[in-house]
């Protein structure tokens, strides 16, 4: 087959559409991917719905939320310059991914659900047989998804992603434009949360892979490796 091709997905969000608070990608949710695929040695596109620069949640940067994989990537100045010059979904739209991964933080829920550049891609790459993975707010990107036939995508998967009582743990519930656990479920998914929130779940649906949180970052990254490895 080759070398497997990954696109991952991040936002250009900084702020949240009420008050001063800063958002943007959630760091961990890309690094433990990027680091799998990197070791693997697959090709890997960063792209962004406008592209150029993406933010940095700075949640994610904490001192209790970096972990030791995120640190080494940030602490790297060639990663940061890859995040500071994304592709744009436009660029990517016609080039054909063994994996499409929309990685989380709160920016993605303004920018992903709605870009129609995202839906093509993603119905394309998934009808034709490539994996779609999907994890935390990033699970917002697959809610207006239709594939040909008229469905949503995730109408009747096995589903995750983050839901409404970690919103409240993380104190932005107030500040979310809608709630992704509801309206995941009135797409007709079959939602499943871990029974503690904020603990790690990855479903997997065929091949379509979902992570529930931050902390599903690790697990997520192992779990599409392993997916990804059964293609070649």
């Amino acid at each position: 087959m080759g070398i497997l091709k990954i696109l991952i997905i991040v936002t250009n969000i900084n702020t949240y559409a009420i008050g001063n608070l800063e958002t943007g990608l959630w760091l961990s949710e890309l690094t433990h991917l990027y680091h799998e695929a990197k070791e693997k040695g697959y090709e890997i596109t960063i792209a962004s719905p406008n592209g150029g620069n993406v933010p940095i949640d700075p949640e994610s940067l904490k001192r209790f939320t970096l972990d030791e994989v995120s640190k080494q990537y940030w602490n790297d100045m060639s990663f940061r310059a890859l995040l500071e010059n994304s592709k744009s979904l436009n660029e990517v739209e016609s080039e054909s991914f063994d994996l499409v991964y929309l990685a989380g933080g709160h920016g993605t829920m303004y920018d992903f659900p709605d870009n129609e550049t995202m839906q093509s891609i993603i119905r394309n790459q998934y009808e034709a047989g490539s994996m779609i993975g999907a994890i935390c707010h990033g699970v917002g990107g697959l809610l207006n998804v239709k594939l040909s036939n008229g469905d949503y995508l995730i109408k009747d998967k096995k589903i995750t992603g983050f839901n409404w009582f970690e919103e409240s743990l993380a104190k932005r519930k107030k500040e979310v434009p809608f709630n992704l656990e509801a309206g995941l479920i009135e797409r007709g998914s079959d939602y499943r949360k871990a029974f503690i929130p904020m603990t790690s779940n990855v479903v997997v649906d065929r091949n379509l892979i979902t992570g529930q949180n931050p902390f599903s970052s690790k697990e997520m990254a192992k779990v599409i490796m392993r997916e990804l490895g059964k293609l070649k």
